[in-house]
């Protein structure tokens, strides 16, 4: 399916429910070889630990790629109409970037305060088992990983990840604002949501693709002023070039910064569990820092953010990754513009364009201004909030990205 053309697997969801009781004989024989076995649940009292379980080593043997993520974000009381959501059957769509012969999924209860309970869960309506059954407990702050299920997931396609969660217990673990339509059901019918519940991971099985790339960000790669449900961010777009080389995974959050908690936990602290513990990672695409230069409290020393990007680089280098880096938007008529705060935003930009804290630059900066007031997004690409880009920003971001540049098998840069 056209990754512009996900809504007709919409009309077929709710079908979806009534094979969450069939059974499936899983094959022994998927149980490759070199896998990356991750263990099945980890504990992870403090959220701000961001412990993640490994989903397979870098230098594994590339059968199991991430081909979807989401970085939960924040634990919430989650009602409709009074009714504590906790309790139904949740329906996570996804896109892909790259396809397989299996699926795994990853369940988190980072944020949750009491043990998750899920009874039944489905990809594309295809049983999922948990250590060799159907229901499964999620340790409050920890995660689960699937057993191998036997589906087949096409490339560039909306993904169906159903669950069902008996109990409701403590807050929902969540990626908000996904720009992506989901659905939630109960009793009394169905309703839509641009939440995922959950659901952070996709692994497929994959013996062509080369690896997967994970992107962490901002709203500016979690694609907010994009179009819904047409897969409009640029990572999207990146993916679509890759032409099914390369996963791509989207570890961007709304609001959020490299050095400061705010919306989500701060990038530097949610790296190995976002990026670098990501199936099949070999190259990380690094877009952040307008956010400590535009937030309150507002970073004035450009050295800083330099500094903590340099040090995710060092740590991506420690795996044996090749990492690319953006250089920061310019935002003038946002509410929390001010000269000062962009000339912190140009200097940060000459010290990534001077070399030194990435292996590769992206220069967003020149292709997002205005070339008639260098301060401003360019009228085309905005929004309309000064900030976030529209569906033609984000296209013409994803297709900025060297795709050379993004070979793992290049040498990394010696100077760090």
């Amino acid at each position: 399916m056209p990754r512009r053309q996900g809504y007709a697997l919409h009309i077929a969801l709710v079908a979806g429910t009534a094979a969450l009781a069939a059974g499936v004989a899983f094959a022994g024989s998927l149980l490759f070889s070199g896998s990356g076995t991750r263990s099945q649940q980890v504990a992870a009292p403090d959220p701000r630990s961001v412990a993640r379980t490994p989903a397979a080593p870098a230098h594994s043997t590339g059968l199991w790629l991430g081909t979807w993520a989401a970085a939960p974000t924040t634990g919430v009381i989650d009602t409709h109409n009074g009714s504590d959501l906790t309790r139904r059957t949740i329906r996570n769509v996804v896109h892909t970037s790259i396809g397989g012969d299996a699926a795994r999924i990853t369940l988190s209860n980072l944020f949750g305060t009491h043990p998750l309970v899920v009874d039944r869960a489905t990809v594309n309506t295809r049983p999922v088992t948990f250590r060799g059954v159907a229901a499964a407990t999620v340790a409050a702050g920890g995660q689960i990983v699937s057993d191998p299920v036997l589906v087949p997931v096409a490339a560039d396609a909306d993904l169906v990840v159903t669950l069902r969660t008996p109990t409701a217990e403590g807050p929902v673990t969540i990626h908000p604002g996904t720009h992506q339509t989901s659905y939630v059901e109960d009793g009394r019918g169905t309703w839509r949501t641009t939440d995922w519940r959950y659901l952070t991971a996709v692994d497929v099985h994959n013996e062509t693709a080369a690896g997967t790339i994970a992107v962490i960000g901002d709203s500016l790669t979690a694609g907010t002023g994009s179009t819904l449900d047409t897969n409009s961010r640029w990572p999207d777009v990146l993916a679509d070039r890759l032409r099914g080389r390369y996963g791509v995974v989207n570890a961007g959050i709304a609001g959020n910064r490299i050095l400061h908690d705010g919306r989500g936990v701060r990038a530097s602290a949610r790296f190995d569990r976002d990026v670098l513990d990501v199936a099949g990672v070999k190259t990380v695409v690094i877009a952040l820092g307008i956010n400590d230069v535009q937030q309150f409290p507002q970073e004035t020393d450009p050295q800083r953010i330099a500094d903590a990007l340099r040090s995710m680089t060092r740590r991506a280098h420690a795996r044996g990754l090749r990492v690319v880096g953006a250089t920061l938007m310019p935002y003038e008529g946002f509410r929390t513009w001010t000269p000062a705060q962009n000339a912190v935003r140009e200097q940060v930009n000459e010290l990534i364009r001077a070399g030194g804290i990435f292996d590769s630059v992206i220069d967003f900066d020149k292709a997002a201004r205005d070339p008639y007031h260098p301060a401003r997004l360019r009228p085309a690409y905005d929004c309309g909030d000064h900030l976030h880009l529209n569906d033609t920003g984000y296209q013409r971001l994803g297709s900025l990205v060297d795709l050379p540049a993004l070979q793992h098998d290049r040498p990394v840069s010696d100077q760090f």
